[in-house]
């Protein structure tokens, strides 16, 4: 049987199994042989996804094992029940840059309050100054750490997958499990801002990459009223870059990291850059 690794570059929109099928139908020799992913991505996700073929899928824990790297925008503003925009939001709070209102959690975060010998030891991609109680909240994500699965994940829980009990809005009558994960480092690598215009925009056009029963119709109409007198409004953004192992939720760190800020969170991008030594030279945006 043949053996073979193949490194994609999964798609935004794209599921794995898509991917799979998609390299069956593009290499008619490999139509009768098995072939599977180690480590799936969600479907906003892309980048690295490793196809395993042939015998070669009988290796596939040895593949999971594989350290990872992520490239994750966070969004500060919204939360949502999938932790990412393929979701409906479940808190919400303004976060404008221009406003005197803005919160005091978000004025310690985000305002210049140090001194001239502190700035000078942050990355120079950052406006001088800024987010240093992010970086100490980043500092409680990193090690080996217990990470609850998401409500919308499939992880199973008495024979169903957790995002089936939160279709049917039962999550309270289970214990949503949690695991170990290692999380090796993350680096604060930019602050942006987005407009709630370009905002919806990326929304509208990450939700009609992906095909099936994913409430895309629900989750649209629910941002579009949300964003309806917000397009003007600048909401943050950090970049991170995030080294783990496997079994690490990174839209879960999204959350967390707003949790733990006291501002809702949730993942605006997720690019996987590395699998062990596999990686995919350029990444196209």
């Amino acid at each position: 049987m043949e053996e073979k690794v193949l490194i994609v570059n999964k798609e935004r929109g794209q599921t794995p199994l898509e991917c799979l099928n998609q390299i069956k139908i593009a290499n008619p020799k490999w139509a009768h042989l098995p072939l599977t992913y180690a480590g799936r991505l969600d479907p906003l996700a892309r980048g690295v996804l490793v196809v395993l073929i042939g015998d070669e899928c009988h290796k596939k824990d040895e593949y999971l094992d594989l350290p990872k790297e992520y490239i994750v925008t966070v969004l500060f503003g919204f939360s949502t029940d999938t932790y990412d925009l393929m979701g409906l939001v479940t808190k919400m709070k303004k976060n404008k840059t221009n406003e005197s209102s803005t919160s005091s959690s978000s004025r310690d975060i985000f305002s210049d309050s140090r001194t001239t010998e502190e700035e000078e030891s942050d990355c120079e991609n950052l406006p001088a100054g800024r987010a240093i109680k992010i970086r100490e909240i980043l500092a409680k994500f990193t090690g080996r750490i217990k990470q609850a699965y998401p409500p919308y994940s499939s992880r199973t829980v008495l024979n169903k997958p957790l995002f089936k009990w939160a279709r049917e809005g039962r999550l309270d009558e289970i214990t949503i499990p949690s695991h170990d994960v290692f999380i090796e480092r993350i680096e604060m690598i930019s602050q942006k801002e987005i407009t709630g215009s370009d905002l919806f925009a990326k929304i509208k056009d990450d939700i009609s990459r992906v095909a099936g029963d994913f409430r895309q119709v629900e989750i649209i109409a629910s941002w579009r009223e949300i964003l309806k007198d917000e397009m003007e409004t600048k909401y943050k953004t950090i970049t991170l870059k995030i080294n783990c192992h496997s079994g690490v939720y990174v839209r879960s760190i999204a959350e967390g990291i707003g949790q733990a800020l006291k501002i809702p969170s949730l993942a605006l991008d997720i690019v996987r850059t590395k699998v062990g030594d596999y990686e995919i030279e350029k990444l196209e945006e």
